[in-house]
């Protein structure tokens, strides 16, 4: 059985990424003591992961957000040993990491089908117990969803994320032109003619102080932790987030985009990187990139003039810089084969990593 109660949400628009449920597992049976019957245990309530599920889509269903699994049966003389309460099942979306309210991380599910014990029922009434039945677990879960995609589109609001998510794939995102266009993430796919498909995720705009949590803060700079790969777009003519704001230059965007990851967490530092350099149809674009890519080359020669705390221990080093322009569609098409190019030479290195592993696993022992 189902019942309902409260629990709350974030929530951009429509889009929910993270969500609290109350769960409880069944209490048991009652035990039959003249016999010696055992009462049967309660049932459990399990996430499982499904393709089609949203957050949105359970908070929709059961606006209580509360999850009781069955009661175990009695006892009797018919049946000494009771049967199990009936389990609970909550379709959750993939990409899900399961909290307890206390922050504890309990686990996660990825693939379709996946499962995770959320609330354990309570043991039916035996001699161990005095035949008194057991209440069944009951706590607060938090489900966070982390998109996971191929490449996570990576860049501050107005770079042209979103328009380009939209001429590289068949998202339609909502886009406008003021700075934060975008409030939820997107996901869209890329199609190759060989009919492989490339997940891109559009995470919605940085900020500066978007690792303190300032703007969207970390409830977008989670999303990047899924992505295999990164795309930072930037604006080659530089960016300011208003009038009271500094302006940055292209390349002290791409320097602040790396110090804001480096700060949530380092290790996205390591993922593949690619830089695409929008609105290459603006006056003084090729003067600009020339100077980017130069300055990128050579990064230690041109911090000293951010800064200190702009600066990251680390650069992020690019395998293609490709200068592209949303409005006309220059570099769209070279830019989609460089994401492919990129995502198969990964897939060749896990594969060489892997069969190196089993064959180190085949060599006998010394």
């Amino acid at each position: 059985s189902v019942a309902v109660t409260g629990g709350s949400l974030c929530q951009y628009g429509s889009f929910i990424d993270s969500l609290r449920l109350f769960v409880r597992g069944g209490t048991g049976g009652m035990g039959y003591p003249r016999l010696g019957g055992e009462g049967g245990r309660g049932g459990d309530v399990w996430l499982v992961a499904q393709e089609r599920a949203t957050l949105k889509s359970i908070r929709d269903r059961y606006p209580h957000k509360r999850f009781v699994a069955g009661t175990g049966a009695n006892s009797s003389v018919r049946a000494l040993k009771g049967e199990k309460g009936q389990d609970c099942e909550v379709a959750v979306p993939l990409g899900i990491s399961v909290l307890c309210d206390d922050g504890k991380h309990i686990g996660e599910l990825n693939a379709a089908g996946e499962r995770l014990l959320a609330a354990r029922g309570g043991l039916g009434g035996s001699l161990a117990t005095n035949f008194v039945p057991c209440k069944g677990q009951r706590r607060i879960v938090c489900l966070d969803l982390k998109l996971i995609a191929d490449v996570g589109l990576v860049g501050f609001p107005n770079a042209g994320k979103s328009s380009l998510l939209s001429k590289m794939s068949h998202a339609k995102p909502q886009v406008a032109s003021y700075p934060f266009t975008t409030v939820q993430p997107e996901l869209g796919k890329l199609m190759y003619k060989d009919y492989k498909q490339v997940s891109v995720a559009d995470l919605p705009g940085l900020i500066e102080g978007a690792h303190t949590n300032r703007g969207m803060g970390h409830k977008f700079l989670k999303h990047v932790e899924r992505t295999k790969q990164l795309l930072l777009v930037v604006d080659i003519s530089g960016f300011q987030l208003s009038i009271k704001a500094p302006f940055r230059t292209a390349f002290e965007t791409v320097v602040l985009l790396t110090k804001e990851l480096e700060l949530y967490k380092e290790e996205l530092l390591s993922k593949p990187a690619l830089l695409a350099v929008n609105k290459m149809d603006l006056p003084g674009a090729r003067e600009n990139l020339r100077e980017l890519v130069q300055q990128l080359q050579e990064p230690h020669n041109f911090l000293h003039l951010l800064e200190e705390e702009m600066i990251p221990a680390r650069t992020l080093e690019f395998k293609d810089i490709i200068p592209i322009s949303t409005y006309t569609g220059e570099g769209i098409e070279e830019l989609k084969d460089c994401i492919r190019r990129s995502i198969d030479e990964e897939a060749d290195r896990e594969n060489e990593e892997y069969r190196k592993k089993q064959l180190q696993l085949l060599q006998p022992s010394a």
